[in-house]
């Protein structure tokens, strides 16, 4: 692929506010969820907080989730009973406090057999090794989903699962395989736009910082990495300049994810904590298919044993996903053979269905964050996390604590375990619960539709109607600052996609520290998720960001190729070009 980025001759704001001071209470390296949470958590302690992230926010492990919000149902078999009432508990909590962009999900489990798996379900507990039996039977699930009901219920607000024998789970969903014995239908919840709440945290860590510049007290920046040690500090290095500079902390936190051991490594210590596993998925444009799933997530047992999901989102239909032992020193991309695999079970579950490649319009893969396991079957490696005191021989006066694993439906709960953690070596006392306290735009996020009107019309300042609806969608009650900054830019939208404005394209830039196009592309919005990329598109966002962030003509032209040459072998997306194409 495709990774060399210009150079720029001028730092960045983000970049100076750590050049002008570096030093802090704690340094998190990692801008995935659980860094950026962890951001804001000690940033609302009043901590001297800086994050690092070498890429842009959330555009590793955290950009290549199944968008859900799970209590993890299947961890029961792995007897993490702890880690599945605390992420139950978590799910509802962030429907509540992040109602914008986390939305409950009716998920419907196809089963094929009755008793299949009881003998064999106790020894995959105990040993976390695949059995000879490899299906999951109704009374196994029936009994799962009755546990599951006891820790998720949350005082009656999710309702109770519902089992359906073949006749009426077939008339329920007249689509699914006839070969099917019931179906067991519970609540958990989705997230729609995954990289657009890690931005929300993040903002909400920025804003509770006090001071600006290098006096502020939470600084992040993203595309700067940490390179190693030099000096008893972390050596950073700002990818865009080339500009390398160390900065020193009490605490560095490394949140790197799957890539903990490497960071640390760097560092100059050496752990063997992570064993990643590559999760693949893809998202087709099948109105049958999206037809079928009657809105529901299909969550099912595959013929193999392993667990896989069809999900209607954004109005396309999102298939996954695997569990393949990863490298992380290598690239992680969906493969054929994988592409294949989810063909096979869409068909499981759905005979009459014609799915083929065409139908493709986005492909991801990432590797999660899961601890070593070694001879351990990749489908009960512990998704639970844990936090490492790290000694580590370049950094010989800084603790140094490694996130071992960690998801994203506990990334709040998560980020409170570990600020606290940090406070405690700190020595300062926390002020801030953040159990309970709105994200972003989740707060006063309006619930029902006399709410919405409301909100919409006193919000309009000039715009139409339509226009703040879609902001709501976007930003939740965020949009109020996004309308305050289209009324004195650019409001028209762009001709290639009226959904989006020109001023909105700026704001990405001025306000969410987009610093290439494809920032833009895949995690400022959902373009590429739906296959809505084209070359006049692509041109249109370079236009307005060129303009915002000062690139030259060899500039613009590199960052389009950039962004085609990342969409083509990552994600599987040929943008045809045409004469539109302002490409050198």
């Amino acid at each position: 692929m495709r990774t060399t980025m210009s150079k720029k001759t001028q730092p960045r704001n983000t970049v100076t506010a750590l050049t002008g001071r570096p030093n802090a209470q704690v340094l998190i390296v990692g801008g995935g969820i659980n860094g950026i949470a962890t951001f804001r958590d000690l940033a609302l302690q009043g901590v001297d907080v800086a994050l690092v992230e070498r890429g842009d926010y959330a555009s590793g492990a955290s950009a290549a989730s199944s968008h859900m919000i799970h209590g993890g149902i299947r961890y029961l078999e792995n007897g993490e009973f702890r880690l599945v009432r605390e992420s139950v508990q978590e799910r509802n909590g962030l429907i509540r406090i992040a109602p914008h962009y986390v939305k409950p999900l009716q998920t419907t489990m196809p089963v094929f057999s009755t008793f299949s798996g009881i003998m064999n379900a106790p020894l995959r507990m105990l040993t976390h090794k695949q059995r000879s039996t490899k299906e999951r039977g109704a009374m196994l699930i029936k009994i799962g989903m009755t546990i599951y009901d006891s820790f998720s219920r949350d005082g009656g607000s999710v309702p109770k699962h519902v089992f359906r024998t073949k006749k009426a789970a077939l008339e329920d969903m007249p689509a699914l395989n006839r070969d099917l014995k019931y179906t067991g239908t519970y609540y958990d919840a989705s997230v729609h736009e995954p990289e657009r709440l890690a931005l929300d945290v993040l903002k909400d860590g920025l804003t509770a910082g006090t001071g600006t510049g290098s006096d502020a007290t939470a600084r992040a920046t993203n595309y700067v990495e940490a390179a190693g040690s030099r000096d008893g500090g972390v050596l950073l290095r700002d990818r865009e300049t080339g500009e390398e500079f160390v900065f020193t902390a009490d605490v560095v936190v490394n949140a790197s994810g799957p890539w903990t051991d490497l960071t640390n490594e760097a560092f100059g210590g050496e752990t063997k904590y992570m064993g990643g596993t590559k999760g693949s998925h893809i998202v087709v444009d099948n109105p049958e298919l999206l037809e079928a799933t009657k809105g529901r997530e299909l969550f099912f047992e595959n013929n193999d044993g392993r667990i896989v999901l069809i999900y209607p989102l954004k109005g396309r239909v999102l298939i996954g996903t695997t569990d393949i032992d990863a490298d992380p020193s290598e690239p992680a991309v969906c493969t054929e053979e994988e592409v294949d695999y989810f063909f096979g079970l869409v068909k499981h579950v759905f005979p009459q269905i014609e799915l083929n490649r065409d139908h493709i319009v986005y492909r991801y893969s990432g590797i999660r964050p899961l601890p070593r396991h070694e001879d351990t079957a990749p489908g009960f490696v512990s998704r639970d996390y844990r936090i490492v005191d790290t000694p580590i021989a370049g950094l010989p006066e800084t603790t140094v604590l490694s996130l071992v694993g960690g998801k994203w439906t506990t990334f709040r709960a998560l980020a409170a375990h570990l600020s606290t953690d940090i406070t405690t070596k700190l020595g300062v006392s926390r002020k801030v619960d953040t159990t309970g306290m709105p994200i972003g735009g989740g707060k006063d996020f309006p619930t029902t539709d006399g709410q919405r009107a409301l909100w919409i019309k006193s919000h309009r300042d000039g715009l139409a109607s339509e226009t703040v609806d879609r902001l709501l969608d976007r930003y939740g009650t965020r949009a109020a600052e996004v309308v305050d900054a289209l009324v004195t830019g650019p409001v028209e939208p762009l001709e290639s996609d009226a959904t989006i404005t020109r001023g909105e394209v700026r704001y990405f830039a001025e306000h969410e520290q987009a610093v290439h196009l494809i920032d833009v592309v895949l995690r400022r919005t959902n373009l590429a998720f739906v296959g809505g990329v084209t070359i006049d598109l692509l041109d249109e966002l370079a236009d307005v960001l060129a303009d915002t962030l000062g690139w030259t003509t060899e500039e613009r032209a590199d960052e389009i190729q950039r962004t085609l040459d990342v969409l083509r072998e990552s994600h599987g997306v040929i943008v045809p070009l045409t004469s539109a194409s302002q490409l050198a």
